[in-house]
């Protein structure tokens, strides 16, 4: 048989296939060389001698053992049947041994994304849960001093007393955080070096007599302005509207923001400072413009005015706190408060503005248990930066306008009509909008394109899903239906 061989030493179609798919008996002419030794071979009859059969396959195999490259697949062949499959085993064994090497750091490494997500999980949770035990004390306890100060009212009513009373028991706070500190961390510190420590937001220098009366002055003021406006204006208001106007400090504080330090700008937070404008007019007009009701509002809104005011400039000059160094600070102002405001309480005591008749008739009880929650609610606040999300530290302060609402209804102090009523939910609403991050545009829109892809997706795998039961009930029809593309 005359075969003509390619260059590469390929002659028939067989040999191709054997070379493509890596047969290990292949070599170049290998088919052409299995055809030319089978026609070689002649057939005898039973019992019949062939001695040309011998020396003609000898003959033809023979040429094959000239080179050692053409003489390896011969003996490849010939050790198959002994050698080949035990080659296979080791090979697989082999193969499986690196797999197993592959697949086990694999496996770990799924283990400890499990566990991590699993960890994540938990501190979630854990966030969760700080919150809402953080939400309902930070409500109950703004709740509990409004109303505490409208049961001292009937008996007592000395503002600013009360005032400068429940301030100077913020120089319990530093202790209070120290204490925690003995409690929790796992290396110790001395209360000098803690307290140096923690006296650094007032610069690398620590707190200075200058800088105490530089940086502790202006705010001891507003501190003292917010809650005596807070106090004067619950005299003329119910617990609710006062609590309600309060919430406008957030709106406040955008616009000041927005001013002084050059915040973003942001179209949500200024249809909110209208909500809360809005609010605060229909507070007033809910009582037709009555002059109680008039200097009450004008009391609550100047009240969260001091305190947006407090928190810009706060922000301005210190920056950012940790739970550590707002402890040191609120027990500076308290300092500050004994120290150069005691004054004035004794002015106005005697000059009869704000007059008792002895220490013993004053209502103790009712004092204490105001400046305890006052305290119990400032504490609340840092704490819950730690250890929860701070929008919910927000949630529980505009939580507490229900919360006196249903305190108020209770006691029957308070006749909801439809503008006071209107007036509210327009606030809290304003609030909330407050709440929303710099990105909430972003966010949304990702959101929204996120959903319309899994709905998309879901799409397709129906018609996936209805294409391939079109199928099988058609093959069990004996037909096959091809859809179009």
């Amino acid at each position: 048989m005359d075969v003509k061989a390619a260059p590469n030493g390929v002659a028939t179609i067989e040999d191709r296939i054997l070379r493509i798919t890596g047969y290990y008996g292949y070599y170049p002419g290998y088919s052409s060389q299995k055809n030319t030794s089978r026609s070689s071979v002649t057939r005898c009859k039973p019992g019949a001698n062939c001695p040309s059969s011998h020396s003609s396959i000898s003959r033809q195999l023979s040429p094959l053992s000239v080179t050692e490259d053409s003489s390896a697949p011969i003996l490849e062949l010939q050790s198959r049947g002994s050698s080949g499959v035990c080659g296979h085993r080791a090979e697989r064994q082999n193969k499986s041994g690196d797999d197993g090497t592959q697949t086990h750091p694999e496996n770990s490494s799924q283990e400890n994304r499990i566990k991590a997500r699993c960890l994540s999980c938990m501190s979630m949770v854990l966030k969760a849960a700080w919150g809402l035990l953080i939400i309902l004390s930070v409500s109950s306890s703004w709740v509990g001093t409004t109303q505490i100060v409208k049961i001292t009212y009937k008996n007592f009513y000395c503002p600013f007393f009360m005032t400068w009373f429940s301030t100077n028991w913020n120089i319990m706070f530093f202790p209070v955080y120290y204490s925690g500190h003995l409690a929790t961390a796992q290396e110790k510190q001395s209360p000098m070096k803690k307290f140096r420590e923690c006296s650094r937001i007032f610069g690398e220098d620590g707190l200075t007599l200058k800088l105490f009366l530089k940086r502790t002055a202006p705010f001891s003021i507003l501190w003292t302005l917010t809650n005596y406006l807070y106090l004067l204006a619950l005299k003329k208001l119910t617990a609710t509207d006062v609590s309600a106007l309060f919430c406008c400090n957030k709106a406040f504080v955008f616009l000041l923001s927005w001013i002084v330090l050059k915040d973003r700008f942001m179209g949500v937070r200024i249809v909110a400072a209208i909500m809360a404008i809005t609010g605060i007019v229909m507070m007033a007009y809910a009582d037709n413009f009555h002059a109680d009701s008039i200097i009450g509002v004008a009391f609550a809104v100047g009240s969260a005015s001091t305190s947006a005011l407090y928190k810009v400039l706060f922000k301005m000059f210190l920056g950012s706190a940790n739970f550590g160094e707002a402890a040191h600070f609120v027990s500076t102002l308290g300092f500050f408060n004994l120290i150069f405001i005691s004054f004035t309480p004794v002015i106005l005591y005697f000059t009869k503005v704000e007059h008792w008749s002895s220490f013993a008739a004053l209502p103790w009880g009712c004092l204490c248990g105001m400046a305890g929650l006052w305290l119990a609610f400032n504490i609340l606040v840092n704490v819950g930066v730690v250890l929860t999300y701070p929008i919910l530290i927000s949630i529980g302060t505009v939580l507490s306008v229900p919360g006196n609402a249903a305190v108020d209804l209770l006691k029957q102090e308070v006749i909801f009509n439809v503008v006071r009523l209107a007036a509210t939910i327009i606030i809290c609403i304003g609030f909330l909008l407050m709440l929303l991050p710099e990105e909430w545009d972003e966010i949304t829109l990702r959101f929204i394109n996120s959903l319309k892809e899994k709905k998309s997706e879901e799409h397709v795998d129906d018609i996936t899903d209805s294409s391939v039961h079109l199928r099988s009930r058609s093959r069990a029809n004996g037909t096959v239906s091809i859809p179009l593309a």
